[in-house]
């Protein structure tokens, strides 16, 4: 079973999401324990490609307390561990227009390695979001009401 570090639900809602893998981290030091912990952000992070490889920028590793003085720097970018027709797929995918790479969540999978699910994505307009809204509220007021049904 896998334990849950971190969950953007922000990019389900700012992006339409089309496909969706799974990348090992490269991590330094503390990092591990840190995320283990449960201290790591993904909400302001995105991927970029460079070079033929993989990073994420902006995900935050708050420092270990009980590390030492060489902890690494909370929001260094870091590469990602893909296969190589994973990485060309990628890069086929986000060359198009308006197509980015979105953070999804970080886990700790059954082998206790840390993996990043990450998101080809598409900005969604005004409407979009709106009709999203509106579509997760008739469903709560469905739900709502068969609960309400089953008790009487």
């Amino acid at each position: 079973m896998e334990k849950l570090i971190a969950n953007n639900k922000k990019a389900r809602h700012e992006f339409f999401i089309d496909e969706v893998l799974e990348a090992g981290i490269v991590l330094k030091g503390t990092e591990v324990k840190s995320i283990r912990m449960g201290r790591a952000n993904i909400k302001e992070s995105y991927a970029v490609i460079n070079g033929g490889e993989v990073f994420i920028q902006g995900m935050n590793i708050t420092p270990y307390e009980m590390g030492n003085r060489y902890n690494p720097d909370p929001l260094r970018t870091r590469k990602l561990l893909l296969h190589k027709r994973e990485i060309d797929k990628l890069i086929s995918l986000t060359t198009r227009k308006g197509y980015t790479l979105v953070p999804l969540r970080l886990y700790i999978n059954d082998k206790g390695l840390v993996k990043l699910e990450i998101g080809v994505a598409r900005g969604k307009k005004m409407h979009d979001k709106r009709h999203d809204l509106a579509k997760k509220d008739a469903n709560r007021d469905i739900q709502r009401a068969l609960r309400d049904k089953q008790r009487y």
